[in-house]
C-alpha cells in the first residue's frame, strides 16, 4: 500500500494500470525466482476487461496458448488451460475442438488470475503523476479522496486503450461506443422491449459486426441499419503465414528496421486486425440478411461507401443522415440508438511524467521507444517502461493480445538487468521452466 502524505518503501517495480498486460507482468514477477517487491494501481473499483463487449457467444480472435504466460514459461500455474482445470472445464473444453474460447470465458480466466494477485494491486487508485525522488520515482496518485504516494525503481504503464469517436460525437443516452454495447442495450431492453424500431451501428471492424448481429438478436422486430466506408465487411487474414508477424521475433524485425519499412509492414498487414472481420460472422450476417430478403421482411440494412453526415440526440433517441459515397443519396433515419464502432487509441504514456520529467520525440512527434520498451525519459536515471502505444516501433500485435506473455517477460527482465540481478532466463521457445 502507498502511504498517504508519505511514499512508503522503495518498491521494485509500480504498474500503472491492471489490465492484461500488467497482469502478465505481475504473473512474470510472481514466477520470478527471487523475490520482487512490486505494486500495481487500477483506477478501476475491480478487475474489468472490455466488460461491455462481453456478448454471448462472442468469441477471442487469439488462440488461448497465446495467454497470460504460457508462451513465456509453458509450465505456468496461470495458463489457460490450468485455470480450466480449476473450473473443472478442462476435458469439455477440449471437446469442443477450438483454440478459441468465448469472449465472456476469457474474462472469467483473466479474473481468475487477477484474483490470485489481489495482494499486490491497489484497486480504485488512480495515478497522477511521476515524478523524480533522488535515484527512484515517486508515484503519486488519488485514493478515496486522498492522495497517496509510492517510491519504485522502475515503473511500467499499461493503461489500455480510449475509445475514439469521430469529431463532433458526443456520447449520450443512445449515443454509444461499442465499448458499453452490452450494459447498454440491457438497460434499453427494459426501457423499451418490443417498442424498438430502429439500430444505427457505424463502423467495418469486427466489434461493429458483433454489435450488428447483437442489436439484431436482441430487438427481433427492430431494424439494424450498418454504415461503413467499405463496399462491404472485410475477412480477416489469419491464415498462418500472415499470422507470423504477431510472432515474437517478428517485434525484433519490426523495431530494427526504417520507420519507411515500419510502415509498410503496417499497412500490408492492416487486414489482419483493424477494419477486418472474422469469415463466419460475416457468412452469418449475409445468411441472416439473404433469408430476410426471401422473407420479404428485411430488418438487417447495409450502407455501403457510406458515412454519417449529421447526428441530432435527443432522450429518445437520435435522428442520423447517411450520405451514400457510390450516388451521392441521402438518408435520414431516425433511430432508437446509434453505436460508433470506431475502435480505439492509445493514450500518451507521457501524460503522467512530472517534475521536471521530459520525453524525447520524433519529428513526427511521436516518442521513439526502446526494444526492452522504455520510454526516453530525460531527468532520472530510474526507467518508465510501457505496455501499448508502441506500434510505431514494435508492430501491430503491441496493443492486442498476442505477445502479452513474452512482452512482460521482457520487461521483467530489463528491470532486473538494470539494477544488476540475473533475468527471468524464460525466453519463448528456448530457455523454458520445467
Amino acid at each position: 500500500m502507498g502511504e498517504i502524505g508519505g511514499a512508503g518503501p522503495i518498491l521494485d517495480v509500480v504498474g500503472i494500470g491492471f489490465g492484461p498486460g500488467n497482469l502478465a507482468l505481475a504473473v512474470a514477477a510472481t514466477e520470478h525466482a527471487e523475490p520482487l517487491s512490486v505494486r500495481f494501481l487500477e483506477r478501476q473499483a475491480r478487475f474489468g476487461w472490455h466488460g461491455g463487449m462481453l456478448i454471448p457467444g462472442a468469441r477471442m480472435q487469439v488462440n488461448f496458448v497465446k495467454d497470460l504466460a504460457t508462451v513465456r514459461n509453458p509450465s505456468s500455474s496461470f495458463g489457460f488451460l490450468n485455470y480450466l482445470a480449476d473450473r473443472g472445464r478442462l476435458i469439455d473444453f477440449l471437446n469442443r475442438q477450438t483454440f478459441f474460447p468465448t469472449r465472456l470465458e476469457y474474462h472469467d480466466y483473466l479474473g481468475w488470475a487477477a484474483a490470485r494477485l489481489d495482494d499486490v494491486v491497489d484497486y480504485g487508485t488512480e495515478v497522477t503523476a511521476v515524478r523524480p525522488a533522488g535515484p527512484v520515482l515517486e508515484i503519486e496518485a488519488r485514493r478515496a479522496g486522498a492522495v497517496v504516494r509510492y517510491r519504485a525503481r522502475a515503473v511500467v504503464i499499461a493503461t489500455g486503450l480510449a475509445p475514439h469517436l469521430p469529431d463532433g460525437v458526443t456520447l449520450g443516452d443512445r449515443v454509444w461506443h461499442n465499448r458499453d454495447l452490452v450494459p447498454n442495450v440491457e438497460r434499453l431492453v427494459a426501457d423499451l422491449g418490443d417498442d424498438a424500431r430502429r439500430f444505427v451501428v457505424v463502423g467495418a471492424g469486427q466489434s461493429a459486426a458483433e454489435s450488428v448481429e447483437y442489436l439484431h438478436r436482441s430487438f427481433p422486430g427492430a431494424q439494424v441499419h450498418a454504415v461503413f466506408g467499405r463496399w462491404g465487411y472485410s475477412p480477416a487474414d489469419d491464415s498462418p503465414f500472415a499470422n507470423r508477424v504477431f510472432d515474437p521475433d517478428a517485434v525484433d524485425d519490426f523495431h530494427r528496421s526504417t520507420p519507411e519499412l515500419r510502415q509498410r509492414i503496417t499497412e500490408r498487414h492492416r487486414n489482419t486486425n483493424y477494419s477486418v472481420v472474422d469469415p463466419d460472422l460475416i457468412g452469418e450476417l449475409y445468411e441472416t440478411h439473404y433469408a430476410e430478403r426471401v422473407a420479404g421482411r428485411e430488418r438487417l440494412h447495409f450502407h455501403r461507401m457510406s458515412e454519417v453526415v449529421a447526428l441530432a440526440a435527443n432522450e429518445r433517441g437520435a435522428d442520423v443522415t447517411v450520405r451514400s459515397g457510390v450516388d451521392g443519396v441521402v438518408s435520414d433515419l431516425r433511430a432508437d440508438a446509434v453505436v460508433f464502432a470506431t475502435g480505439y487509441r492509445s493514450g500518451d504514456p507521457a501524460r503522467f511524467l512530472g517534475g521536471g520529467l521530459t520525453v524525447h520525440r520524433d519529428e513526427c512527434g511521436r516518442i521513439p521507444i526502446g526494444r526492452n520498451y522504455r520510454l526516453p525519459v530525460r531527468g532520472t536515471d530510474a526507467p518508465v517502461f510501457v505496455q501499448g502505444a508502441t506500434e510505431h516501433t514494435h508492430g501491430l500485435a503491441s496493443t492486442l493480445l498476442s505477445n502479452v506473455a513474452v512482452r512482460s517477460g521482457e520487461i521483467l527482465d530489463a528491470v532486473l538487468d538494470l539494477r544488476g540481478t540475473a533475468g527471468s532466463g524464460i525466453r519463448p521457445a528456448r530457455a523454458l521452466a520445467v
